[in-house]
Order: C-alpha cells, then structure tokens, then sequence
C-alpha cells in the first residue's frame, strides 16, 4: 500500500490525496484502499510503461467512456508527469477520431480551463 499511496502522491498531488483521504467515511474506506493497492500499487508502478504514457492512456480512457469528472484531476496529472501542452493536443485530437467529436470538443475544453488554470499554454498559441 505504501508504494501505491506515494506513486498516488507524485501524479495527482498532495493536494488531491489529502482531499480524497478527508473526504473518506467508513463506507467509502475500503474503495480508497482499493484504488490505492490496485490502480496505484499495482498498475502505475508497473514497468512496462512510463507514467508519461499510462497518463496519456487514461486521459484517452476516461474520454472514451465521458468520465468528464476525473478528465479534469487526469489532465493536471499529465501535465506533473511530464506532458506537454501539445502533447495533450495531440492526445485529444486522436481521441476526436476514436471516441468522437464531442467527447473531444467537450475534452478540449476541459483542458483549457486546466492549461489556463495552469498559466501554460500551448507552443503555438500566440499564432492560433
């Protein structure tokens, strides 16, 4: 658990999980051990694929299936993992061909009030 919980920690913020452990009740204690062991522990620490590339997966994942609501923690997450502005632009540019237009029109706009919020902007914003 202690690797899933600090691996947690590097990519959504102390902010994010210290939020997430005060919000925890009784009910909802074993679900955040569970995310924490497995989707922390287990899969992100694993190997095979960078935390660059696991982000870029999951942002693609939770448009594909509209999890509008955890796009916006994953999209501030691939920006503390090392993707670039454009980089989430290509990301949602290919998730317009594969998860449709307005999953990515919805996507993009999103990632703006993130990037704004952020104070980064793309490379070539200034002449888009």
């Amino acid at each position: 658990m202690a690797d899933g919980a600090r691996i947690r920690r590097e990519v959504l913020g102390d902010e994010h999980v210290e939020r997430a452990r005060e919000r925890t009740t009784s009910f909802t204690a074993e679900f955040q051990d569970l995310i924490t062991r497995y989707a922390w522990g287990e899969i992100w620490s694993r190997p095979g694929l960078d935390r660059r590339t696991r982000s870029a997966i999951t942002i693609v994942a939770l448009v594909a299936t509209g999890r509008t609501e955890e796009l916006e923690l994953h999209l501030r997450a691939a920006l503390r993992v090392g993707l670039t502005p454009d980089e989430l632009k290509e990301v949602l540019l290919h998730c317009a061909v594969y998860c449709g237009v307005p999953a990515a029109n919805t996507a993009f706009a999103i990632a703006k009030r993130v990037l704004e919020s952020a104070g980064v902007q793309p490379a070539d914003a200034a002449g888009g």
